[in-house]
């Protein structure tokens, strides 16, 4: 485990200029599937939002804080779970949600909101929590992150994007759309990419597989029990645990990339997220699918 802190993996200016380039023009695929009717949704169901925000932006990031205090990973594997615990939900949620029977419409507004909420939230809950950890403290300073750097990457890689997107889409709605079809495939392939990057020559990577899956079980456990507290709907309860459990580690793999040069614990256990919240998505999905056919097929 003491290797991995070590090992960099980088890539030369050109290669960070496509990624940034491939990024950004994912998140304006994703802006073309936004309404304001979205946010006028959320707005009309407040207590949602509340609990939306706080499960992604308040709970995930302390709850991730409180796991790296616990198990004291590698300074550099602890910093990679507070990336991808500080960036916005991933798009996929979107899909996983209408898989899972969820509330479709809630899943995409809440991936909107909190994608421009992550201009502002992202930078400051990875900073705030990497510095309270003094390992992770010492390696921030080791690499000197400037933080208006890292606010200016994301909201040239979000903010921008997503505004110019949903612009586009209120005056040309249906070629929105059909743009929107055509970008989804383009976000898999740039993320497969990336994480091929991330992974080659780096076989330690199995020594961090148990943190991420525990790191994701919790996300997605933590959205599902204080959608329950709250006493939401199951449908709701589903919505917000894969909304928790599905984080945009693209985003946070090309962070870690422009900031820390690649530095191996924090790309790996970025890229391995990415890979695991696919497959445990699908899953829980999956049998919440199967399960209410099977109620449905007894009544």
């Amino acid at each position: 485990m003491l290797e991995l802190d070590k090992v960099k993996i980088n890539f030369d200016n050109q290669s960070l200029w496509v990624l940034n380039i491939a990024l950004a023009v994912i998140m304006f695929g994703v802006a073309l599937g936004i309404k304001p009717g979205d946010f006028k949704r959320l707005f009309k169901q407040p207590k949602l939002v509340l609990i939306g925000v706080l499960l992604q932006f308040v709970l995930l990031p302390l709850i991730t804080f409180l796991l790296v205090l616990i198990i004291q990973p590698q300074p550099s594997i602890a910093l990679g779970m507070m990336m991808v615990a500080a960036c916005p939900g991933g798009n996929i949620s979107n899909f996983m949600t209408h898989l899972a029977n969820g509330n479709t419409a809630l899943s995409v507004s809440l991936t909107a909101f909190a994608t421009f909420i992550a201009v502002f939230m992202t930078p400051f809950n990875f900073q705030f929590y990497g510095y309270l950890y003094e390992p992770t403290s010492l390696l921030l300073k080791e690499v000197q992150l400037n933080p208006l750097e890292l606010l200016e990457l994301v909201v040239v890689i979000l903010g921008i994007p997503l505004v110019l997107g949903m612009l586009f889409r209120a005056k040309n709605e249906n070629l929105a759309i059909l743009i929107s079809k055509r970008l989804k495939p383009l976000s898999i392939l740039v993320f497969v990419v990336i994480v091929v990057i991330a992974f080659t020559n780096n076989i330690d990577v199995f020594n961090v597989i148990g943190i991420g899956v525990l790191h994701n079980f919790l996300a997605i456990l933590l959205g599902f029990m204080v959608a329950r507290a709250f006493k939401l709907s199951y449908q709701n309860q589903k919505t917000l645990a894969i909304e928790t459990g599905i984080q945009n580690s693209g985003l946070g793999l090309l962070l870690i990339f422009t900031f820390f040069n690649g530095l191996g614990g924090m790309a790996i256990m970025a890229a391995f997220w990415g890979i695991w919240h696919i497959v445990s998505g699908l899953v829980i999905s999956y049998y919440w699918s199967y399960k209410e056919k099977k109620i449905l097929e007894v009544s």
